[in-house]
């Protein structure tokens, strides 16, 4: 993801918080175990932080749209991405509220919701692991807008997406 070349005082507020490590291990047992579809795609999250977050899926069989190529599956790409944008806006909002204990920052997210996904599927997903990025670019208090990536493991971009998520 490209870098803004200016940060305003509340990104930059964002990007100074760190979470603790019993955060960051809530947010991975929601997506990695409690979403039982992120666990069918083999979706595992590598990094949180308040402005990027980052995870992985790993190729298998179960996983190719098109068998001749052995490529992974569109839908596996959306899915992905809708879950990575979720995460980042999950993190985003946590930064909002270091006030509150760990705890307290997981039970907040129960109204999250995809209100729309756009993924632009730009080159076939051929391999044997993808990256996945996402970063929120606005969080208002109603709606929540996010960017994301699907990338073959050298980083090259395969899939590019744009949601906008519910917050409140």
């Amino acid at each position: 993801m490209t870098s803004k070349p200016t940060m305003h005082r509340k990104e930059a507020q964002a990007a100074a918080v760190q979470f603790e490590p019993e955060f960051v291990a809530g947010l991975r047992e929601i997506f990695e175990l409690r979403v039982a579809f992120n666990q069918t795609i083999g979706l595992k999250i590598a990094d949180i932080t308040p402005t990027l977050v980052q995870g992985h899926i790993a190729m298998r069989p179960d996983l190719i749209g098109h068998a001749a190529y052995e490529r992974i599956h569109g839908g596996v790409i959306s899915a992905g991405l809708d879950s990575m944008g979720g995460l980042a806006v999950m993190a985003a909002i946590a930064a909002r509220h270091m006030e509150d204990t760990p705890q307290q920052r997981l039970q907040r997210f129960s109204r999250l919701g995809t209100i729309d996904l756009r993924v632009d599927y730009m080159r076939p997903g051929i391999g044997k692991a993808f990256l996945l990025r996402a970063e929120v670019l606005r969080l208002g208090s109603r709606v929540a807008n996010t960017r994301m990536e699907f990338l073959s493991e050298a980083g090259e971009l395969l899939s590019a997406g744009s949601a906008a998520y519910i917050v409140s």
